[in-house]
């Protein structure tokens, strides 16, 4: 068995769709903040940024102006070495038709979607299959969002019936819930990738202090990883993390002890593409 030394994509989710700054001083919601953030976790290895904006009361947004606004400013800050991912997370506010419309408005590089969400069941698969295919041909990056071993299954299944597009379209693999107090177990990657039978990117993103050990145990089967506040506020020992960035820093020391080489931006951009 020959050992991975590919390039690792770091991505960092820096605020997701419900924390605020009670929740860590650090944590970025104006455009500048995530900015400045972006700029230090690329500093770090980071070459991708998952974004999430806010309204004027700080709630999840999925208003494409707000978006135009916060991707300006990241690319004021970094250039091309993040690749930028908008999410179309329904954080309970928002319904399939907002989040299809979003994309179209927006037409960003690169986007998140959530089978559970766009395609929860059998009424659902037309107007999802239409939309998948648009996001493909208009060259967006999807990452499809996977919850267990059997939304593999189910997200398999969508992709031979034609629903989703039979491309190697990358994965991301979400270890645990959006619950207070939850800890991830690197175990829990095991029944994605039992399940998992054609050949994507994939990437792992896991909640509390074990996200580290996640990540580390994501990086060294071959996957690529996501950090960042929207899921985690603690170093791998347990301490309160000072930024986003010294969660990436710790997945770069990783990435030194097994041998793979760290992906930028434009890195991030070719390996995550729709292939055949």
């Amino acid at each position: 068995m020959s050992i991975d030394t590919s390039p690792l994509i770091i991505a960092v989710a820096p605020n997701g769709a419900y924390k605020g700054a009670a929740d860590h001083a650090a944590l970025p919601i104006s455009a500048q903040q995530i900015a400045h953030t972006a700029a230090a976790c690329a500093n770090e290895g980071a070459g991708m940024l998952h974004l999430h904006v806010r309204d004027a009361q700080g709630g999840h947004s999925l208003d494409a102006d707000t978006y135009r606004r916060t991707i300006d400013a990241v690319h004021n800050a970094v250039g091309d070495r993040l690749l930028i991912q908008v999410t179309t997370e329904a954080a309970g506010k928002f319904q399939a038709p907002a989040q299809m419309a979003l994309v179209r408005e927006l037409q960003p590089d690169c986007v998140s979607l959530a089978i559970r969400e766009l395609v929860p069941d059998a009424a659902s698969e037309s107007a999802a299959a239409e939309f998948f295919a648009w996001v493909c041909d208009a060259g967006i990056i999807p990452q499809f969002i996977l919850y267990s071993g059997e939304e593999v299954r189910r997200y398999q299944a969508l992709r031979e019936r034609g629903v989703i597009p039979a491309l190697a379209l990358p994965l991301l693999f979400v270890l645990g819930r959006y619950s207070r107090g939850q800890t991830s177990d690197p175990r829990a990657l095991l029944p994605f990738l039992n399940e998992l039978s054609h050949d994507a990117p994939w990437m792992v993103c896991a909640f509390g202090a074990a996200e580290h050990r996640c990540a580390a145990t994501a990086a060294a089967l071959g996957g690529h990883v996501r950090v960042g506040f929207e899921n985690n506020l603690l170093l791998k020992d347990g301490s309160p993390a000072g930024s986003n960035a010294d969660l990436v820093m710790q997945v770069r020391e990783v990435a030194a002890a097994i041998g793979r080489p760290l992906a930028d931006g434009s890195m991030a951009r070719a390996m995550l593409q729709p292939r055949i």
